[in-house]
């Protein structure tokens, strides 16, 4: 391992605290995530599924978002 390692491990560790942080504060005010249209649900009595295509799009455009503006910073 190396500090290059080290710094990314940090990075990793703040983001995971922001996100339970946000998580914690605003958890009533979160609950269209899942819920968005394109977002697949069928339930029935004995069933459900749950596929979250909008939701996992979303997630990953901000994702590559962010990950370019630390890459391009650091």
């Amino acid at each position: 391992m190396n500090s290059e390692t080290g710094k990314w491990i940090i990075f990793l560790g703040l983001g995971i605290i922001l996100i339970g942080v946000l998580i914690y504060f605003f958890h009533d005010k979160l609950h269209w995530i899942g819920r968005l249209p394109g977002d697949i649900r069928i339930e029935n009595e004995n069933m459900r599924f749950y596929f979250p295509i909008t939701t996992m799009l979303l997630a990953s455009a901000l994702l590559t978002i962010i990950i370019n503006l630390i890459k391009r910073f650091l």
